[in-house]
């Protein structure tokens, strides 16, 4: 555990001894014992660490929160934590002051550490199942499914490094209406090539790639035509689907991104999941029948209305499916299922949990984080559709544009569900107003300086024989309080579900540098301040290339 851990456990267990203390002194009967939560001040001026308990204890004790602080400063033991001053500030907070001792075993921590700095054991080891893309399988990866690679990936990511035994998974939805209108619209493009008069599928997919894949099918099986009309369409929707499946994870690869499954939804019905899922809720009394059709009553588990999971035709509708492919997720032994969803499927949610009740699961096992859209601008002005793919800009687009890094990065600069407008002429800007060259531009920055070193023949000390203390000046401190913050931010980011926290971090941390580098000079000084100053050089650049590797963008050692 890293020392800004260390500390922080051990503060706030100062703070839970002092309530104990000041009850059993004060005579103050707690029901409800508050949470100790320590947080760092937006202003400098309120000191290192800032805790809002004794507001919280206002309810239970029935005192003014100023005089509950002063009880609990009275109480107050942080022998062996570096805490120098306590105040009461505000309307009952309580500010915490450090003295600069810690900062310097955050640089002895990041150096011991190196990769593994900034990791915990926070998520304990829970297996949990996080799905995200699962696009249809009928066409290229657009721009909003570009997000949802970045969001996911990149919230495994920081839920890895917080403890969590995280999967990803792909659900291909290759057995839906989407995916046979898909595969009629392959063979009506095949025909119109083998000069036979077609009639295309009303809703069908009309754009320049499907008649691309005719062609590549035409060539693969040029006897297509001399099968049965139900072998034909049964034959493209596979051929479609998979070839589409195959295109996608290549899209996706080149985005950085790979999952450790990509389920099939044909496995569920070749499977008899489907039948499986619809006797375990008939005979747990989950369902009935009305009007022909089959119903889940979901109203049971707080649904608006109950919802048709076999229609009167005998079909399946969407949710059976859905309820089937969660039923093996949690069979396959994980405890926590997040999904990502794009924001049409809001409404969805609440059928879902009360399935994953109905099944026999806490309703607080299953999670959806929705995700918003995305809007590509140049230069204020919206980007024009892909002429090749008809309604979108596909990824592959995206990332010939402005590559995979600042893609990346600006998909996950504003929280999953706030709307998204990316520039695309300031994603290729090299320029400091462009996040991503400003981040990387640090990175290189601190290589060029320890090659500059290398090259003069001055090593970087080891962190515990640098005379660190005589680390002192404001944007010194302010750099190192940085570093320290980072075990933090992924906890948070990984129990918040907020990817964008790391990304902000990578930015206030590259901004932080950029200070230092301006005020305080690192080669040339003084032998003890300038290794000391390596050393802090050093840990900026481990930590700076351990965020940007969770965001899935690379650490340029040139630019």
């Amino acid at each position: 555990m890293t020392i800004a851990l260390k500390l922080q456990s051990r503060i706030q267990q100062a703070f839970e001894e002092a309530i104990d203390k000041a009850a059993a002194s004060e005579g103050w009967t707690i029901e409800n014992m508050p949470a100790v939560e320590l947080e760092v001040p937006k202003e400098k001026s309120h000191g290192d660490l800032a805790t809002n308990v004794a507001m919280q204890l206002t309810r239970e004790v029935k005192l003014a929160p100023r005089r509950i602080a002063e009880v609990l400063i009275q109480h107050l033991n942080l022998a062996g934590t570096f805490v120098e001053s306590v105040e009461i500030a505000g309307p009952g907070f309580i500010n915490l002051r450090l003295n600069n001792q810690w900062l310097y075993q955050v640089l002895r921590d990041i150096e011991e550490q190196g990769e593994a700095y900034g990791r915990s054991n926070y998520g304990q080891g829970k297996k949990v199942l996080l799905e995200f893309v699962s696009a249809n399988p009928v066409g290229p990866m657009n721009v909003v499914n570009a997000r949802a690679a970045a969001v996911g990936d990149t919230l495994a990511n920081i839920m890895e490094a917080a403890g969590y035994d995280v999967s990803r998974e792909y659900y291909v939805n290759d057995a839906g209406r989407q995916a046979h209108l898909f595969g009629l619209s392959i063979l009506a493009r095949y025909r119109e090539m083998a000069g036979l008069e077609v009639e295309f599928p009303e809703d069908g997919y009309a754009a320049d790639y499907v008649t691309e894949l005719a062609g590549i099918l035409r060539q693969e099986v040029p006897d297509l035509l001399e099968k049965s009309q139900d072998e034909q369409e049964a034959f493209c929707k596979r051929w479609g689907t998979d070839r589409m499946v195959e295109q996608q994870k290549a899209d996706l690869a080149a985005f950085g991104v790979e999952f450790d499954h990509w389920f099939r939804e044909r496995e569920l019905h070749e499977g008899g999941y489907l039948q499986e899922v619809i006797q375990f809720l008939q005979d747990a009394g989950y369902l009935y029948e009305e009007d022909g059709a089959i119903w889940f009553a979901s109203t049971r588990f707080g649904d608006d209305k109950d919802r048709v999971m076999i229609k009167s035709d005998g079909e399946p509708t969407y949710l059976t499916p859905d309820v089937a492919y969660h039923w093996n997720k949690y069979r396959r032994g994980f405890e926590h299922l997040i999904d990502i969803w794009g924001p049409d499927h809001h409404g969805y949610i609440a059928r879902m949990r009360a399935a994953i009740q109905a099944l026999g699961y806490p309703a607080d096992s299953f999670e959806v984080i929705i995700l918003q859209l995305v809007t590509l601008l140049r230069h204020g002005e919206k980007v024009r559709m892909s002429k090749r793919a008809g309604q979108f800009v596909t990824m592959k687009e995206l990332l010939d544009e402005v590559g995979k890094d600042a893609a990346r990065y600006f998909f996950l600069m504003r929280a999953p569900d706030s709307h998204l407008d990316f520039d695309l002429a300031l994603a290729v800007e090299q320029s400091q107003e462009n996040p991503v060259y400003y981040i990387q531009y640090a990175h290189a920055r601190i290589c060029s300086i320890l090659r500059q070193a290398q090259e003069s023949g001055i090593e970087v000390p080891k962190a515990a024989e640098a005379q660190l203390d005589l680390l002192q000046t404001e944007e010194e401190l302010d750099l190192i309080k940085k570093l320290a913050q980072l075990p933090e931010e992924i906890i948070q980011a990984a129990e918040r579900r907020e990817p964008h926290r790391i990304a902000r971090y990578c930015y206030e941390l590259a901004s932080s540098f950029h200070s230092f580098y301006t005020h305080c000079r690192v080669l040339g000084e003084e032998e003890a301040l300038q290794g000391a100053r390596l050393v802090l050089v050093q840990a900026v650049k481990q930590v700076l290339r351990t965020a940007l590797r969770i965001l899935g963008v690379s650490a340029p050692e040139r630019m």
